[in-house]
């Protein structure tokens, strides 16, 4: 199964975290394995840098395309259905960036890799 990379998942990797588990690190670090990195990890990176919350990430924020190049990873741009099914969740959480990532892995049957137990909420394969 592909993965994709809960955004905290990206940066510990980026920045090579000891937080970052062992079999997440063994599976991104797979050859074989097709990676993922959606547009609201961008998106929220760099928000999140502008307003001061992830402020030791800036080289991030400013050169994202350039280290997903090196990894191997793969954009995964938000479609119309992709935010239909993100807005249709259900539940009470809110975090617009978490709804975009449980909507994409489940419609595009991704495994995401994640310490965040919000997303066996919504019966999203995870793996940490």
């Amino acid at each position: 199964m592909n993965l994709l990379l809960d955004t905290h998942t990206l940066l510990w990797w980026l920045y090579d975290d000891p937080k970052l588990s062992g079999k997440a690190r063994t599976a991104i670090g797979k050859a074989e394995q097709r990676i993922f990195v959606s547009s609201a990890s961008a998106w929220e990176i760099t928000t999140k840098v502008r307003i001061g919350k992830l402020p030791q990430v800036g080289d991030v924020a400013e050169k994202l395309p350039a280290y997903m190049r090196r990894d191997r990873f793969e954009a995964l741009p938000i479609s119309i259905e992709h935010a239909l099914a993100a807005g249709a969740l259900p539940g009470p959480h809110k975090d617009p960036f978490d709804r975009m990532l449980i909507a994409q892995a489940r419609l595009e049957k991704l495994r995401v890799v994640t310490l965040d137990p919000v997303f066996k909420q919504y019966a999203v394969t995870v793996l940490w």
